[in-house]
């Protein structure tokens, strides 16, 4: 009987880190998704960078894709299931994905587009890792939740917070570090 109390136990847990990643990954989305939308004149270029799209389908995708992320952002943070943790789990291994083939082909000097449109963030292997941490950690809101109480919530909802607040940090200060002005 104790083995299973632990065993529910460490399902609630699982299941309060998918809730905590779902808020982390929803803030992340929102943020970047309005981001993009703020600089959607520069946005149709960075998609360009990849050199994965036909010429024709860089406007659709640019005009879509900011407001896809707001979407699924949203969506997640009110706590939809399972469509729009599908959607980030998706958008997440797509983007670390056209990262990985664009490093393999040597072009590691483009920007991610992964927001802050004032700082270039050139894609690394570290982002392709990052995000796909992230899909892993969002695939953990799939299943079905056990009921949370009140502190259960609170408690996801400052770690996804922290999350966030530290991915955003990690990404300003990795483009600060590729900057032209910090190599003088």
């Amino acid at each position: 009987m104790a083995a299973l109390g632990g065993q529910t136990l460490a399902l609630e847990t699982l299941a309060l880190f998918g809730l905590a990643a779902s808020i982390a990954i929803g803030l992340l989305f929102l943020a970047g998704g309005v981001d993009q939308w703020r600089h959607r004149a520069l946005l149709p270029g960075v998609i360009a960078n990849y050199r994965l799209l036909p010429r024709r389908l860089i406007m659709p995708v640019a005009r879509l894709l900011p407001v896809v992320e707001v979407a699924t952002g949203a969506a997640l943070l009110i706590g939809l299931r399972p469509w729009p943790a599908l959607l980030g789990i998706a958008l997440l291994l797509l983007f670390a994905g056209a990262m990985a083939i664009n490093i393999a082909r040597g072009r590691g000097h483009i920007d991610c587009g992964c927001g802050h449109g004032a700082l270039r963030h050139p894609i690394g292997w570290p982002l392709v890792a990052r995000n796909g941490a992230l899909a892993a950690l969002l695939a953990l809101r799939l299943p079905v939740p056990p009921v949370f109480g009140a502190i259960d919530i609170a408690t996801a909802l400052a770690s996804g917070v922290a999350i966030t607040l530290l991915c955003l940090l990690f990404q300003s200060l990795a483009a600060l570090a590729a900057s032209p002005a910090h190599r003088r």
